[in-house]
């Protein structure tokens, strides 16, 4: 499902992405805007996981070392699954800013938030320590789930490249093989059933709470 609205988080979004558009070079607005396009073009968001698609178990381990199952947090309601890039990612640090925020509105609707990360767990708890985040906040090393789910894809060598040199991808991630997921975010219901798919190539853009909140009234 594409996020066809402007909402809140896409105009706090669209700062960062007209400040980032003006920052960077022609030639680095070429190489990401090229990025964006090679994952659209890999098929991911039709092999992805969709409304109607029984979601995978899994058992990962939160920021804090303990292991949190899927399938019992729905003993206690719906869950919304988030997936995130990295504390690296700007748009990632608004949209987990942003979420922290509407928390309250997750819990009023019953739900438990949980973000996931392909980042090292030390990595991911300097991320939610850094945000005060008070959800769930997933170290998916490797993107074994994100693979379950069908929302990894793989960086283009110039992006890659790129990431290496900033902020140095292979020792965030624990591994070298320039995978990332989809900023994806999934509602699924007790039943383990998908209900909401927000699914995009851009990873500029992000699931609005508003819709997800929508799906969750309903259920």
């Amino acid at each position: 499902m594409k996020n066809r609205n402007t909402g809140e988080l896409d105009a706090l979004l669209d700062v960062q992405r007209k400040a980032s558009a003006a920052k960077f070079t022609e030639e680095k607005n070429r190489v990401y805007a090229a990025g964006i396009k090679s994952v659209e073009d890999s098929g991911v968001l039709d092999r992805a996981l969709n409304v109607g698609d029984k979601a995978p178990d899994f058992t990962l381990k939160n920021a804090l070392g303990k292991s949190v199952k899927l399938y019992e947090e729905l003993k206690n309601g719906p869950v919304v699954l988030t997936w995130y890039r990295g504390g690296w990612c700007p748009y990632c640090n608004i949209t987990l800013h942003y979420l922290q925020e509407k928390l309250p509105e997750f819990k009023k609707a019953g739900a438990t938030l949980m973000a996931l990360t392909p980042e090292l767990p030390d990595n991911s708890l300097s991320t939610a320590e850094k945000h005060n985040l008070e959800f769930t906040v997933l170290s998916d090393v490797g993107n074994g789930i994100a693979k379950a789910y069908g929302v990894v894809f793989k960086l283009t060598d110039e992006v890659a490249s790129i990431y290496q040199e900033a902020f140095g991808l292979h020792g965030v991630n624990g591994d070298d093989s320039n995978e990332l997921p989809l900023a994806a975010t999934y509602v699924i219901d007790t039943d383990g059933v998908v209900q909401y798919a927000f699914l995009d190539a851009d990873y500029r853009k992000r699931a609005e709470v508003s819709e997800v909140l929508a799906v969750l009234n309903k259920l």
